[in-house]
């Protein structure tokens, strides 16, 4: 009944409109002083939050994405692949799966993925005959990719609120990544092939993929450098972060002369502004969180998960279907601040790995981003493609029927997500 109640409060002011950091603050607050706690707690919580070296990630890689957006680097991603795999069936849309792939590897955030290539590849798809719904759901669903192919700074904060390894969350979430990059290609080209009013691209001359290729051949690298880095255990994320950021201003500002001093500030004040709403809803997440523990909610829930869901494939359907319903009135981050402190303790006695369901868990809230009504990627490619929210979200149906499908694949198949942390 307890429970019922806070959800019911918590839920009350998100739908009046309290933005919902301050909304988890306030009802963890009014917890702590109706259970008779001292409310010295939510601020001992709030520096916690703060003073934290891994959190210390999240604006270097913000800051990373915002300066290769400004510097045009996911134009120039775009322009390679398309040079090599443009005259395949289903070319362009190929192009645009595996640039919005590359750029993911590079930036950690889903907006500026989605942003970043559907700026440049929407006129392209539309003048080759792609329908336009298509187009918009291929790209919205594309950008999702930059929060499951490491580095994710969803991953980051997972990993933060869990206590497990970010390392070992981004190299889980490699194998997922690439069949979901697989799953989308081979929806792209099969579409291509049976659509009337698709045409071909032309072959691109060898001089044409090198040029292309030497001008996005600093990014590849840069992404290779990341991934390489953190699996080695060269640098630590949050490093990896710092190593990312100071590359795209040499290779924005240096190498390709893209990125000017308006276009620098421009990406310091967004990444800013974006640190500080995440770390908002973070620290009020901890205070909620230190609230819900001390009047031992997820032991009991926890306790009642492990007496009526005996099964482990019955609890991830379960959990599954809760944050697709929640999807459709929660941002992605939200969900995860509000639902794994309650259900990271069931993980246990079911016998689900934590890293396994950190990876379940972030492709559950990529369906989040392209489901109405408040699906982020689809207001990014609504403003970018000048659409109406539901061509956007029509387009997007097939996608998130392929996301389901990996994560069924990644529940028959677990090693796809363990086997590069722990076997490689």
């Amino acid at each position: 009944m307890t429970s019922a109640l806070i959800l019911l409060g918590l839920f009350g002011l998100l739908l009046l409109g309290l933005p919902v950091a301050f909304a988890l603050g306030a009802v963890g607050l009014a917890m702590l002083l109706a259970g008779g706690f001292s409310p010295l707690i939510a601020p001992q919580a709030l520096w916690g939050t703060i003073d934290n070296f891994v959190l210390l990630a999240v604006p270097l890689f913000l800051l990373m994405s915002n300066i290769l957006l400004k510097g045009g680097v996911g134009r120039d991603l775009f322009s390679a692949v398309q040079a090599w795999v443009g005259h395949w069936p289903g070319g362009l849309a190929v192009a645009t799966i595996l640039s919005c792939g590359l750029f993911a590897a590079i930036s950690g955030s889903s907006v500026a993925t989605a942003a970043t290539i559907a700026t440049v590849a929407i006129p392209e798809l539309e003048a080759r005959g792609y329908p336009r719904r298509f187009v918009l759901g291929l790209l919205a669903a594309g950008g999702t990719l930059g929060i499951l192919i490491p580095p994710s700074i969803p991953m980051i904060i997972y990993g933060f609120i869990t206590e497990e390894s970010v390392v070992s969350l981004f190299l889980a979430g490699i194998g997922p990544g690439l069949l979901l990059v697989g799953l989308f290609i081979g929806y792209a080209m099969v579409f291509a092939l049976l659509s009337p009013d698709y045409v071909p691209s032309p072959r691109a001359s060898w001089p044409e993929r090198l040029a292309a290729s030497r001008r996005a051949l600093p990014s590849v690298a840069l992404a290779g450098l990341i991934v390489w880095g953190i699996y080695w255990g060269a640098f630590t994320p949050t490093e990896a972060a710092a190593v990312g950021f100071a590359f795209a201003l040499i290779i924005t500002g240096g190498i390709l002369r893209t990125l000017t001093w308006a276009d620098l500030k421009a990406a310091v004040v967004q990444s800013m502004t974006t640190t500080v709403t995440i770390l908002l809803i973070v620290a009020g997440a901890k205070v909620f969180g230190k609230a819900i523990t001390l009047y031992r909610i997820p032991q009991e829930l926890s306790l009642l998960i492990t007496q009526s869901l005996d099964e482990r494939a019955l609890f991830v359907v379960v959990v599954a279907l809760v944050l697709i319903v929640m999807g459709f009135f929660l941002e992605a981050l939200s969900m995860m601040l509000i639902m794994v402190p309650v259900l990271a303790p069931s993980l246990g006695a079911l016998g689900v790995d934590p890293i396994w369901f950190g990876i379940f868990f972030v492709i559950m809230i990529e369906c989040a981003l392209i489901t109405p009504p408040v699906g982020l990627n689809l207001y990014v490619i609504q403003a970018v493609g000048h659409a109406r929210l539901g061509e956007v979200a029509h387009g997007v149906w097939p996608f998130l029927l392929l996301m389901l499908v990996t994560v069924a694949v990644c529940y028959l198949v677990p090693d796809l997500v363990l086997y590069i942390p722990f076997k490689l």
